[in-house]
């Protein structure tokens, strides 16, 4: 399932597997005069690829290597051999061999499924990609995952989040993900002129900086909480109650590896 809408310059894709007639669980990617970033999942490829009709695509850029975020690459590059794909050093094993380097869940085979091999070049820090009359600037955003990258277009004010911010307070954290990255990352984003924020779900925001210092606030806020509780002695799993509340849907569905002891867990693990 796809939806297209326009902002202006930038065509935003909306793609999510069609179960029992509704999309489940959206992910986004942005086409802008040739450069794609993120391709959306496997079970949504071909969809793409449709959708962008006869839209050039000469440039992949990838905020991560989640499966969510790569699952076209490899279709549009065995169609396109010259299409040139780009992501941060960590990202490229992973996108070479992504049944090897990357095992799936059971929700996350079920909803995105298993994306095809690419070949990928690294992207640098700080690097700046000039793409028509683009400038994108590549910065380093760890803590949703290691290989995490945003993408900043200096002219416009544009921020490409990926999934370093989709809006929301977090009550749940995924399983391998570091609290204190996000924080740092969101903390380096703040600093920008952002005038534009394409989030890899959820809504795009227009001048989103003080949401993006109001999320930043919030983590910090319920980190102090939580390392409070654990210097008095409390488990995890007090914790967990009493500043996560109860239990959550999405702990059932992804078997526990998306749910609030993880959350609870990545604000402890520096303490060690």
């Amino acid at each position: 399932m796809v939806r297209v809408t326009p902002f202006g310059e930038v065509l935003r894709f909306d793609l999510a597997r069609s179960i029992a007639g509704r999309g489940r669980y959206w992910t986004t990617c942005y086409w802008i005069d040739g450069l794609l970033i993120d391709t959306g999942c496997a079970h949504t490829a071909r969809e793409l690829t449709h959708a962008l009709g006869d839209r050039p695509v000469h440039t992949v850029l990838n905020t991560h290597s989640h499966e969510d975020h790569i699952g076209a690459n490899g279709l549009m590059q065995r169609h396109q051999p010259e299409l040139v794909i780009h992501a941060h050093p960590l990202a490229l094993p992973v996108m070479a061999d992504p049944r090897r380097t990357q095992p799936l869940h059971p929700y996350r085979r079920l909803f995105w499924g298993w994306p095809q091999a690419c070949q990928a070049q690294p992207l640098l820090d700080g690097k700046l990609i000039e793409i028509a009359d683009f400038r994108y600037r590549v910065i380093y955003t760890p803590g949703h995952s290691s290989d995490h990258v945003c993408l900043f277009e200096e002219k416009r004010g544009w921020l490409f989040s990926g999934d370093l911010f989709v809006g929301g307070r977090d009550r749940a954290l995924r399983q391998g993900a570091d609290v204190w990255g996000i924080i740092a990352s969101l903390q380096r984003v703040w600093d920008l002129p952002v005038t534009v924020l394409y989030p890899g779900s959820a809504r795009v925001r227009e001048n989103p900086c003080e949401e993006i210092h109001l999320k930043i606030v919030y983590y910090q806020d319920l980190g102090e909480k939580i390392i409070e509780y654990h210097h008095k002695g409390w488990s995890v799993d007090a914790i967990v109650r009493a500043v996560c509340g109860g239990p959550m849907w999405i702990e059932t569905l992804t078997l526990g590896h998306f749910s609030r002891k993880w959350l609870v867990s990545s604000y402890l693990n520096h303490l060690a």
